[in-house]
């Protein structure tokens, strides 16, 4: 878990300036006649906020002990906070922005809108958590099609642990890499998104179906796969190496996996010709 500390200066001033960007009529106060000040007074917005005017005081002076998450909902709420505001509050009063909300399964349309554009780069969109929520034509065909209805079937950990022939793609001799990789990224995931239901479910699960699993857990490692080489032993065009690089969304909770050829290798070649069957099915 990563140590996170209270920035007070920063933390008075954000308050400050975003008091003062906030017109009482917005919140439903009078305006007044004799208001000296843009936006709210202090004791308007602890009044919005549930609290007493002497501690938001202290915290637009520096002072004061840090505020609780439930103190900064308040806040965010009664400084009509933005999403991105909100999170920002967070983080300089040393707390965890609050989880996205939202549910982790919609694609949004420009992604796939992405994803069709891409014939020729395998293509996928992933859960934090490792579900695979769409694919591209050539990924189905080089990695095979998981998007189904089913809550871990689409889950890349799930399968890698509790699904031996998950594993036949890949070299044996790197299974005990991957696995690593698997678990350091969902140790991150999981992290991130602290006391959330589903996370502790597939968690609960791979540890009741999969030794290996609660041994790599137990060494809490935390890493967010953001690139890697890896190679894939495709039954129709042999071993095939590809870069795989992750971008993550602004939200951290679903990220764009782009599986590209090396340069220097044959793979574009090989990757043509496994999109140019599929293509030929599709016609026939």
């Amino acid at each position: 878990m990563i140590h996170m500390t209270i920035d007070r200066r920063e933390l008075a001033d954000f308050l400050r300036r975003s008091r003062e960007r906030v017109s009482p009529p917005e919140t439903g106060l009078a305006t007044g006649s004799r208001r000296r000040t843009p936006g709210l007074r202090r004791e308007e917005v602890a009044q919005l906020a549930g609290m007493s005017t002497d501690y938001y005081t202290r915290l637009e002076q520096a002072r004061g002990p840090q505020p609780s998450p439930q103190i900064l909902a308040a806040l965010a709420r009664a400084l009509r906070l933005s999403d991105d505001g909100r999170d920002h509050l967070h983080l300089l009063a040393g707390q965890r922005p609050p989880a996205a909300a939202g549910r982790d399964d919609q694609v949004g349309a420009g992604l796939l809108h992405l994803l069709e554009r891409l014939p020729g780069t395998a293509a996928q969109v992933l859960s934090d958590l490792g579900d695979v929520l769409a694919q591209n034509d050539l990924a189905r065909s080089l990695l095979g099609g998981v998007c189904t209805v089913s809550e871990h079937g689409r889950n890349v950990v799930w399968r890698w642990f509790a699904d031996p022939a998950a594993r036949a793609a890949y070299p044996a001799e790197e299974h005990a890499h991957y696995s690593r990789v698997h678990v350091a990224d969902l140790r991150a995931a999981v992290g991130r998104r602290a006391g959330d239901p589903a996370a502790a479910r597939l968690v609960e699960r791979l540890r009741g179906a999969s030794e290996e699993f609660t041994t790599l857990w137990e060494l809490h490692e935390v890493a967010v796969r953001r690139h890697s080489r890896m190679r894939v032993l495709h039954p129709a065009i042999g071993p095939v190496d590809l870069d795989c690089q992750v971008l993550l969304a602004p939200e951290g909770n679903q990220r764009l996996v782009l599986l590209t050829p090396p340069p220097g290798t044959d793979t574009a070649d090989r990757l043509a010709l496994l999109a140019g069957a599929g293509e030929e099915r599709l016609v026939g």
